[in-house]
């Protein structure tokens, strides 16, 4: 993607994070995996790890914000609206759970979450969460997000077997961040009846 678009591939890892994020209809799209991959193509000399990581902060606190207007505006004529099918609502009842057990810093961990990781601040518009509490939790869960998973990647980017077997090491981060989804899932089997993260 580097070699084919040059200093294109900016914008289009902001708006993979933007959508990733800020976007309800997107949560397939690759959230760690994409942050690593761009922090260790950096530590190559392709991306300028510096400017890539605020470029990246800036999508990933931009995106929550406009998910959490979203939410605020049309959330509950969105979830409310049968014809409406591209929301699915057990998704939205995670996040809730989540929510119950964590708070407003679920604004944060569920930076780490996939899917949660969608909807949380969709989930946070809707419940009307005053702006100012969301914004800080925001603004935190971003940073630390986006340097957490770029750091990863400029540091093993530079190790020899990452060079040579960079899709393993792609496919061990979406590994690791499906681990949260995957004890959710069995969980949910074991005893549908309990509600899952409280």
């Amino acid at each position: 993607m580097v070699a084919a678009y040059g200093v294109i591939t900016y914008a289009l890892l902001f708006l993979i994070v933007f959508a990733e994020t800020g976007l309800v209809v997107t949560p397939f799209l690759p959230g760690d995996s994409l942050l690593f991959a761009a922090g260790a193509i950096a530590s190559l000399g392709s991306l300028h790890f510096g400017f890539t990581v605020l470029l990246l902060i800036f999508a990933a606190i931009l995106g929550d914000t406009v998910n959490y207007w979203i939410g605020h505006f049309l959330g509950k004529k969105i979830v409310d609206n049968p014809k409406i099918t591209f929301i699915n609502q057990e998704h939205i009842d995670k996040t809730e759970q989540f929510y119950k057990k964590y708070g407003a810093k679920t604004i944060i961990f569920a930076r780490f979450v996939p899917i949660v990781r969608t909807f949380a601040p969709f989930v946070a518009g809707v419940g009307s969460m005053h702006y100012a509490t969301f914004i800080f939790y925001n603004v935190i869960g971003g940073v630390i997000w986006v340097v957490l998973f770029t750091s990863l990647g400029f540091f093993f980017g530079n190790m020899t077997f990452i060079k040579d077997n960079f899709h393993y090491a792609v496919f061990a981060i979406i590994g690791l961040s499906l681990v949260p989804v995957i004890y959710e899932y069995i969980q949910h089997k074991r005893n549908p009846l309990k509600q899952t993260y409280g």
